[in-house]
């Protein structure tokens, strides 16, 4: 006879994973609630910070695919300006020659002719590496606005493409100036939700892993060629849409605003926000705007001539750049994450002697 023994059964837990909402739909909520911080903002200034405020906009997405480009896939380019010049020119002959488009389309084929340009130079850059990249992407910021003066009836020449774009419905009560501002930043905000998702992505960690070492990228299967090609894609997308925001708040294209001072004035940056930083992104757009701003300004109380005062913006960005990565070589996103690390400190030491 058998006696059989059963032990009484305990519940099994269960491990719940939480639900948590897509990548995708947190990154367009938080792009929502900057749009609504961005609307709050242009209400409470003038039109002159307004106009500020765009312009950070439009930079912005241009460091931002060039933090892409340089601090994620390790590629130099210092021909970035070439892109936003093709975005604002696509803008410009869209609006002049096809007025029936939508502002939005403008826009989007702006991006695209970015894109395109920056695919044949990744192509053709694909094989080039350190002051050879640099060097043969310099050279696009030279030579692609000098084609205006080439095709003069086409592009204007010197004196560029002028238009004008209504973009306000009417019967809306708001200042021009402001709507522009409103449509240059919610066009930002959602390219920049398509950007971090890449960089968070599959993607993402491909370019860092090309940036890291090229042979160890490759022996684990990842397509080096392509992953640069790809990150010069979407980086020249982003300056092409870029310079089609810069056109349209604007209302002119023309060559002397995409000089190769332009380009290395957005490779200094993407250095003084933080190399691989989306939020050094915007840091650096912002010392774009301000640090010119402010140079200008002093420009005007100390009565310097004019050649001394249009060269004094960089001579003082120059200097505010040095200083910066002297104190944080990792920027001003890095110095920020620096000093939340120090403030943290304290607090880990004072949890852990209680805990003990």
């Amino acid at each position: 006879m058998t006696v059989r023994t059963s032990l009484p059964e305990t519940p099994v837990k269960t491990a719940t994973k939480k639900r948590t909402l897509p990548p995708l739909l947190l990154h367009a909520l938080a792009g929502l609630a900057a749009f609504a911080v961005i609307v709050l903002l242009t209400l409470v200034t003038d039109e002159f910070t307004n106009l500020r405020i765009a312009t950070i906009g439009y930079y912005l997405i241009a460091v931002a695919g060039l933090t892409l480009l340089t601090g994620l896939t390790g590629q130099v380019s210092l021909g970035h300006g070439a892109f936003m010049f093709i975005g604002a020119y696509t803008v410009a002959l869209l609006v002049r020659r096809v007025p029936s488009f939508p502002l939005w389309a403008d826009l989007l084929l702006a991006s695209v002719a970015g894109g395109l340009a920056g695919l044949l130079a990744g192509a053709a850059a694909a094989r080039l590496r350190g002051p050879y990249l640099a060097g043969a992407t310099l050279a696009l910021a030279v030579g692609l606005p000098a084609l205006t003066r080439r095709f003069q009836d086409f592009l204007g020449g010197s004196n560029g493409l002028s238009f004008t774009v209504h973009s306000r419905p009417s019967g809306v009560a708001v200042p021009e100036l402001r709507w522009q501002t409103w449509i240059v930043w919610l066009s930002v905000l959602i390219a920049l939700v398509l950007v971090v998702n890449v960089v968070r992505g599959r993607l993402g960690r491909d370019f860092r892993a090309v940036r890291d070492d090229e042979v160890a990228a490759s022996l684990s299967g990842i397509a080096v060629g392509r992953t640069k090609i790809l990150a010069f894609l979407i980086s020249a997308v982003c300056g092409g849409l870029a310079g089609g925001l810069q056109a349209f708040l604007l209302g002119t294209a023309a060559p002397g605003s995409f000089t190769p001072a332009l380009s290395l004035s957005l490779l200094a940056a993407v250095v003084l926000g933080g190399l691989g930083s989306l939020w050094g992104a915007l840091w650096g757009a912002v010392a774009l705007v301000y640090f010119q701003a402010w140079s200008e300004d002093l420009a005007d109380v100390l009565h310097l001539n004019t050649d001394v005062a249009n060269n004094l913006p960089l001579a003082v960005y120059g200097v505010i750049l040095i200083v910066v990565v002297l104190a944080f070589p990792r920027g001003i996103q890095g110095g920020f994450q620096r000093l939340r690390g120090l403030l943290r400190r304290p607090a880990e030491k004072k949890e852990n002697h209680e805990n003990h």
